[in-house]
């Protein structure tokens, strides 16, 4: 991941900077930005990574530690003398080994050596325990700077400028994987130290969520602008530096070129395909055009899937991803609010068919999940709305907290204000994890993964019926269903009235979809019923439902009367 601050010519002053730079960053309510962190300059030989790191480290009140000087007290020659006594394979070995002890200690500014970065082992490390920040330098510049250095091995074998050409080919797709990258010119060092300590205290590190299953483990990472980034969070997790995005027509003109520009920063081959918007693409037609797209390009079993939308996308790119060559890596970008708190974890994918919603599909887990919420405010109220649902849902399956905050925080996450969202974003993703991880392929009996599906038996049957056209969404179909599985558990006597009476409030309260009558469509109660009985979640011929002892305490049954249902739906607003 990395956030970019360019900087202005050499030949006008630096702008006023209107913060106290050596407060914010280390203020330990930074998101991660603080003092307790070491930050490690990256960058080829020649970019500053001394000069700077010993001023930002003054400035900042942090010691300053040159790895290379530690390496060589550690070795007890030069550096040219560790290459040409033992080889560079024996140097880097060393360099990771002090870099680890280093990193390990108090924090500081740490300066590493051009190579160093390049070590996988390093990179992790730094990840785990720093903020690294990349000095990117010119070539013009670089040869400059080290006109006349003896002292480096490298520059030893060739000129210096088909040397350090050659390594910024090598190096910079690495170094590209940094949290930070700052620009630097000609500029003097104290223009590029504040240059530095604006980037550190404008970063805002992602929150990552794992998802730990028996068959695999991912990070489900939650932040801002991570689509501009997503090469060097993907890069440390891909399995080759290529990969398929699939999106679609809608999504592809607003963040296809930039999410393709960030991964070809790291060295991540990239080609595209799109589908039409919408829920008709999930079918078995568009699913072979993109198999057969994807086999006569020749793909290989480790390249990457990457998916690029919402729901629709992330459910029709993962199939494809688990069925072509009997399974690829996958990752989910999902770009709207439902597909983040929702279909994007979990590892569901599928198609529909003529019989029903997700009837063909598979589990494949992600290796990685990128929820930007820098995407949601491109979306309209509606696909807010269809989003939140879910959102409710799992507060009303088993985290009453949950839903209390959604009483109280509701109306701003529609209003789109960016904390509400990242926050509704993580409380959300952070229940299914947890679910998920109970049940990872559905398998449980009763409970379980199976309590995902609360309101989703009526939520299917409304979308069946509308032919999955898009006039009614799947979240508004939840926001139904969650009422009426309360209504139901209400009749049925499981169930409170006051909860039921409190969940319906809060629907209403946002002018989401709440009843049937609500929509402009109307339904036939017997069509309704034949819909459920079709729903993949039947059992032994029962149509299993997720129903509620309150708010926070959802449970499977199979044992519900059929009259019951009907005479919910009726009530409801289908036509009996």
């Amino acid at each position: 991941m990395s956030s970019r601050i360019s900087s202005p010519s050499p030949t006008t002053d630096p702008p006023p900077i209107p913060l106290d730079l050596e407060r914010i960053v280390r203020n330990p309510c930074n998101n991660g930005m603080t003092s307790e962190r070491s930050i490690v300059l990256v960058g080829l030989m020649g970019a500053g990574k001394t000069t700077v790191g010993r001023h930002l480290a003054t400035r900042l009140g942090l010691p300053f530690v040159d790895a290379d000087i530690e390496i060589e007290r550690a070795a007890g020659c030069s550096i040219a003398d560790v290459f040409q006594l033992y080889g560079e394979s024996a140097f880097r070995d060393g360099e990771r080994r002090v870099i680890r002890r280093l990193l390990e200690g108090p924090p500081m500014v740490l300066a590493t050596g051009g190579g160093a970065f390049m070590d996988a082992q390093t990179r992790a490390l730094v990840r785990r325990q720093a903020i690294s920040v990349w000095l990117r330098c010119p070539l013009p510049v670089l040869l400059r700077r080290v006109a006349g250095r003896t002292h480096r091995p490298l520059l030893n074998t060739a000129s210096p400028r088909d040397v350090l050409d050659r390594l910024m080919t090598i190096r910079h797709p690495v170094y590209a994987e940094a949290e930070i990258i700052v620009d630097c010119g000609d500029n003097n060092v104290e223009h590029t130290t504040t240059r530095v300590m604006e980037a550190l205290a404008l970063s805002r590190r992602p929150l990552r969520l794992p998802v730990s299953l028996s068959r695999a483990s991912y990070d489900v990472v939650i932040g801002t602008d991570l689509i501009s980034r997503a090469g060097g969070l993907l890069a440390p997790v891909l399995p080759q530096k290529n990969a398929i995005i699939i999106t679609d027509n809608n999504v592809a003109p607003l963040y296809l070129q930039k999410l393709e520009d960030s991964l070809h920063e790291t060295g991540v081959r990239t080609r595209s395909l799109r589908v039409t918007p919408g829920e008709q693409s999930k079918c078995l037609t568009i699913y072979q055009h993109l198999t057969d797209a994807i086999l006569e390009q020749g793909v290989e079993r480790r390249t990457t899937i990457i998916a690029l939308g919402g729901g629709v996308v992330g459910d029709l790119a993962g199939f494809v991803a688990a069925t072509t060559l009997r399974g690829l890596p996958f990752v989910q970008i999902p770009t709207t609010l439902l597909s983040q708190v929702d279909s994007s974890v979990g590892g569901k994918t599928g198609i529909n068919t003529r019989w029903g919603k997700n009837l063909l599909g598979a589990f494949h887990q992600p290796l990685c999940v990128l929820a930007d919420v820098t995407t949601l405010s491109t979306l309209p109220r509606r696909e807010l709305v269809a989003g939140y649902a879910e959102i409710v849902k799992s507060g009303l399956i088993g985290d009453p907290a949950l839903f209390d905050w959604c009483e109280k925080h509701g109306a701003a996450v529609l209003d789109q204000e960016p904390e509400a969202l990242a926050e509704a974003v993580r409380q959300a993703c952070a229940f299914k994890a947890r679910v998920v991880a109970g049940d990872e392929r559905e398998e449980q009996k009763s409970n379980g993964r199976a309590l995902l599906n609360l309101g989703h038996t009526f939520g299917h049957a409304l979308e069946a019926e509308l032919g999955y056209d898009g006039r009614l969404l799947h979240g508004e179909a939840v926001s139904i269903g969650l009422h009426l599985a309360f209504a139901l558990s209400v009749r049925l006597g499981l169930c409170p009235a006051e909860d039921q009476i409190r969940v319906t409030q809060h629907l209403e309260n946002l002018s989401m979809p709440t009843h049937i009558r609500d929509l402009p469509q109307t339904f036939a109660v017997d069509d309704l019923m034949a819909h459920m009985q079709r729903d993949k979640k039947m059992q032994d011929g029962r149509l299993s439902f997720v129903l509620a002892h309150g708010i926070g305490r959802a449970f499977t049954t199979q044992d519900v009367p059929a009259d019951a249902v009907r005479e919910i739906l009726i009530a409801d607003g289908a036509r009996g």
